[in-house]
């Protein structure tokens, strides 16, 4: 019983919040061409830019050079996917080869 209790304690904090779902938009744009300016050092790689909803209208988040977070890793970009009766972002991220 007293594991039982601490367990549900220590699990409390753990809950993993799902992204939020934006119900009223349609989807978002087809991503803007962008030519990234000149890398600053030999380890950045291009993260591409993308669309996010502010209030009632989508807005263009442009892209920008980023080193990786570990040596070998590569940008795995966002997107936005359907939810129910809106969509929801999912965030770019970190992956190795």
């Amino acid at each position: 019983m007293v594991a039982a209790a601490l367990a549900a304690i220590l699990l409390t904090g753990c809950v993993v919040a799902e992204p939020p779902v934006v119900t009223a938009p349609p989807p978002a744009p087809a991503p803007q061409v962008e030519v990234p300016p000149p890398a600053p050092g030999p380890t950045y790689v291009w993260v591409p830019g993308h669309w996010v909803w502010r209030r009632r209208a989508y807005a263009w988040v442009p892209g920008y050079w980023a080193v990786p977070t570990a040596p070998g890793y590569v940008w795995v970009p966002g997107h936005w996917a359907a939810r129910g009766a809106g969509y929801v972002w999912i965030e770019g991220r970190w992956r190795a080869r």
